[in-house]
């Protein structure tokens, strides 16, 4: 079984557009070659904050990353400081905000748009600053990062589904067109990551809302997919799996040891091994 993890976090894509428009996911799904989940993302419903919580398994009021101008470094453990203390290769083609918060902070183009640096927790980054840069560029710009460097984790980060959601709102044709261009963009480039034996997470921030926005309660905002494919994870159709256990269960397929972040219950063969083990034993 690999350990190498692809992790995508397509920027604002709400639970039910995710389930009615991604044609080439949902194929896979029939298929038996991913499981979809619904998630609940933490509040608020933000998107530097949630990056923060994608990556660490912290809530945002824990973390101090409570709102999209907390420009600084994260101060928690996340999946890129464990993945570099366990001696792995990290890279991420991404917003400049995970710059940010796990490189050098405050992002400078011209110094960081292109990194290339052993010292970085995301030591190889395609980073981009507008929200516009196309999904296309963006996937093209992943997929050179993981042919040249092999990365352990890879960050996939595309913008142009929230872009459209902040132009048009989520009830919109140019909303859910956009999201079916990004399952076509997908469909490029799974099929041999599939091959190839990665473990690949593809879940958003947040959603979004009919008034082009979002931060609040409202389902449409908080219900995100969680997308897994890969032969290590156990497809359990009642996981039930949470944001903050994302970060955990990355860990875990990466094979880092020692950390202290929760770890999705049932998503991971492993833990679903331990919790049979446990039951029979009790039992």
């Amino acid at each position: 079984m690999s350990n190498k993890v692809i992790l995508i976090v397509l920027d604002g894509l709400a639970y039910e557009t995710a389930e009615q428009c991604m044609g080439f996911l949902q194929g896979l799904k029939a298929q038996g070659a991913t499981t979809l989940y619904k998630l609940q993302c933490e509040l608020p419903s933000k998107s530097r904050p949630l990056y923060e919580t994608i990556l660490t398994g912290v809530p945002p009021v824990l973390s101090g990353i409570v709102h999209n101008e907390v420009i600084r470094n994260s101060n928690q453990q996340s999946v890129f400081s464990l993945a570099r203390q366990a001696g792995l290769i990290t890279a991420a083609a991404a917003f400049h905000w995970f710059s940010e918060l796990y490189n050098r902070s405050p992002y400078d183009p011209v110094r960081d748009r292109y990194t290339e640096d052993p010292r970085q927790l995301i030591q190889h980054g395609c980073f981009y600053h507008e929200d516009h840069y196309p999904d296309s560029y963006l996937y093209l710009d992943a997929e050179s990062l993981r042919r040249r460097h092999n990365p352990d984790f890879l960050l996939i980060h595309p913008m142009n589904i929230d872009n459209a959601g902040h132009k048009a709102g989520v009830d919109s044709a140019h909303y859910r067109n956009t999201v079916r261009n990004s399952d076509g963009e997908l469909s490029k480039y799974l099929p041999t990551w599939i091959d190839e034996g990665y473990q690949v997470l593809i879940t958003a921030d947040h959603g979004m809302n009919a008034d082009k926005s979002h931060g609040g309660t409202l389902p449409e905002e908080r219900d995100i997919p969680l997308f897994v494919i890969g032969e290590r994870f156990s497809h359990q159709p009642d996981c039930a799996p949470m944001q903050t256990e994302i970060c955990g269960s990355i860990c875990e397929l990466l094979g880092i040891r020692g950390h202290d972040k929760p770890v999705s219950n049932r998503l991971l063969i492993e833990t679903l091994l331990i919790e049979r083990e446990y039951m029979e034993a009790v039992g």
